[in-house]
């Protein structure tokens, strides 16, 4: 116990002994902190003398960077004005050469169109004379080595030769050319322009007439006049004096009359589905003719072979009968004779018997009928056939050639119309033959079925 005491009493020296140096070191700690506080207050106060000695100059400084800042900012605001000013002013000037480039391309189409149209009307013979300044103009707006102003340039030349061409047609004018005659010869000879009529005359005078153009012709066709006005045409070409024709129609009395076909033309146009039609058409009217021979020779009993038939049957002469019978020429007669000679029979034997006569006779008196009636439905199918290929043809035409020329193209329009008019031509007749026909043969079997049932009737009286 006195170890345990010893022990305590020296830790408790141990911990005031501690005490007392840690009191030590907390004043001394203190002490250097108070030192320190000082010189920061210090140093702190030579700070704000110091910043109160700065503060004025900077603040002057901050007010003129301020006022910088605002005259910078005016001019900006300056410069951001004086550039939507002019990209408004940009954007109108794009507005204006966008619309004047439209303005340019809608004119230079209507150039376009009308150099094509004045190279459509004009006269091939004189297309010659102003082909070049023609074709540079229609070509123009494809030229890449052409700007907007040279296209605009090419194609308003051309509007200059039209004008010019107007002025040289008032009193007319001559030019030098060739053309080709009636029978396909090229002539060198002189036009003569009279508004829109031309006219031809060769160098020798032989070839005399009016110049038209023709599809498929790179010359002009000189149309022949009545030999009458040859020589007042001729000397009026060569020398500017002499007799003109007139005409009131301007050509087109000429033009009327040339297309007026002959038979042999009109049936060539259809091609080979118009030949096929009327190949048809013949054959239709052949079988008519045979069939209305055939159903008028076929001869039915009158009421007189049948009544003298059975008088002689109710005397009991039978083969008098059958043989008075068979005088009546053709079916019918064989039909009653046929009646005659089973008359002892039953009613009902007789008039199978004689059934089978009129059957018998049937197919003769339709047959071809059904064949015309085809043809009579046909036709039409065929015709629309035909206009089907010529519309195909000239369609084509149109993808290759364009729809400039519309006097071609009503050409192949009719000639594809001609089909159908053959078609038509063939169906109609052949189906009133078929018809009529059909009702005659339809009649000679009634007055066959008439013809048995009197010979029935009055057999059943006799019996």
């Amino acid at each position: 116990m006195k170890h345990t005491i010893k022990t305590l009493a020296g830790a408790f020296a141990v911990v005031v002994a501690a005490h007392y140096a840690c009191a030590q070191d907390m004043n001394q700690v203190q002490s250097k902190a108070d030192a320190d506080l000082s010189a920061s207050l210090r140093e702190l106060s030579d700070l704000r003398s110091q910043i109160a000695q700065e503060k004025i100059p900077l603040s002057k400084e901050i007010s003129d960077l301020e006022d910088q800042v605002l005259e910078r900012q005016r001019e900006y605001d300056r410069l951001l004005r004086a550039r939507d000013s002019r990209t408004l002013d940009l954007d109108q000037l794009k507005k204006q050469v966008e619309t004047m480039s439209k303005s340019n391309e809608y004119i230079a189409g209507l150039l376009n169109e009308y150099v094509r149209n004045l190279e459509a009307q004009m006269p091939i013979s004189e297309y010659t004379k102003y082909e070049d300044t023609l074709n540079a103009a229609k070509f123009a707006p494809t030229n890449p080595n052409l700007d907007q102003e040279g296209k605009l340039s090419a194609q308003i030349k051309a509007v200059d030769v039209a004008i010019t061409r107007m002025d040289e047609l008032i009193g007319g004018y001559t030019f030098d050319g060739e053309a080709l005659s009636n029978q396909g010869v090229l002539e060198q000879g002189t036009f003569l322009v009279l508004g829109p009529t031309v006219f031809f005359a060769s160098d020798d005078g032989l070839v005399v007439g009016q110049a038209e153009t023709q599809v498929n012709t790179a010359d002009p066709i000189v149309i022949q006049l009545p030999e009458q006005f040859n020589a007042g045409l001729t000397q009026l070409i060569q020398s500017g004096q002499g007799a003109l024709p007139a005409d009131t129609t301007l050509g087109k009395a000429i033009k009327v009359e040339r297309s007026s076909d002959s038979i042999a033309e009109h049936i060539e146009k259809g091609g080979s589905v118009g030949y096929v039609i009327i190949a048809l058409g013949v054959v239709a009217v052949l079988m008519g003719l045979f069939k209305v021979f055939e159903i008028m020779s076929f001869k039915t009993a009158s009421v007189k072979d049948v009544q003298d038939t059975l008088d002689l049957l109710a005397e009991g002469k039978a083969e008098e009968a059958e043989a008075r019978a068979n005088q009546v020429k053709g079916a019918v007669g064989a039909m009653l004779a046929c009646g005659a000679a089973h008359a002892k029979e039953k009613r009902g034997v007789i008039e199978e018997l004689m059934y089978e006569r009129i059957l018998k006779c049937r197919p003769n008196l339709e047959r071809f009928l059904p064949f015309i009636a085809l043809i009579a439905a046909a036709a039409p199918l065929l015709g629309l056939l035909g206009t089907v290929i010529g519309m195909i043809s000239t369609f084509n035409l149109i993808t290759i050639f364009g729809t400039g020329d519309a006097q071609s193209l009503s050409k192949g329009i009719s000639v594809a119309l001609v089909t159908t008019e053959f078609g038509l031509i063939v169906a109609i007749p052949a189906l009133l033959l078929h018809g009529a026909l059909s009702r005659f043969a339809k009649r000679k079997l009634s007055e066959m079925e008439q013809a048995a049932i009197a010979f029935l009737n009055g057999l059943s009286l006799i019996k």
